[in-house]
């Protein structure tokens, strides 16, 4: 091989690495971010050490939805970040009681029904009620009995959000696209 084709080669690779670089961090950084579940708040259907990515994009477009799992900014910490599932959504009162969340919106009172996603024996524990203000969503971890969430520190607002949780990657045993949005009212 001689000088010109070396200088060519090394043209090529560097040309290559710039493309890729091009097309990755946009993606990266504007619509899908990975994070890796760190704590037991969201067992049993998110492990500790478990690979997500997180669609960052979808809500510029449309509102957050009840059942999805997000990504949050942690109340009040820079760089620490949450994973919780929806529960309340703006304009609406979260009411806790005997292990039940009770909703209200302005066109009914609702029973939360979480069986899709949480097992039998899960009870929500605290006696609460909170109304929640537009671009406020209250927020609960599926493990709620270690889950720091919107019952210690309130709502949480829509600039918070950082995403939804679309693909559990790791480990490749569970790989999936959760079921977030199975919840009857």
């Amino acid at each position: 091989m001689n000088i010109k084709n070396t200088f060519s080669f090394i043209r090529e690779i560097i040309q290559i690495v710039f493309i890729a670089l091009l097309i990755v961090i946009p993606i990266r950084y504007f619509l899908f971010q990975p994070f890796i579940v760190m704590g037991v708040s969201m067992e049993p259907n998110f492990h500790h050490g478990e690979y997500l990515i997180v669609d960052q994009i979808s809500y510029r477009f449309r509102d957050p939805k009840r059942g999805e799992v997000i990504i949050l900014n942690g109340p009040g910490i820079t760089n620490h970040f949450y994973i919780k599932r929806i529960i309340g959504l703006p304009g609406e009162t979260i009411k806790i009681e005997d292990g039940q969340i009770i909703i209200f919106n302005q066109q009914k009172k609702m029973l939360l029904d979480e069986s899709s996603f949480l097992l039998e024996n899960i009870q929500t524990s605290g006696n609460i009620k909170y109304v929640l203000n537009q671009n406020e969503y209250f927020v609960l971890g599926d493990n709620r009995a270690a889950s720091s969430d919107s019952r210690q520190f309130g709502a949480l607002e829509r600039r918070d959000i950082i995403g939804r949780a679309i693909i559990r990657a790791w480990p490749f045993t569970i790989f999936e696209i959760p079921e977030i949005s199975k919840i009857v009212l």
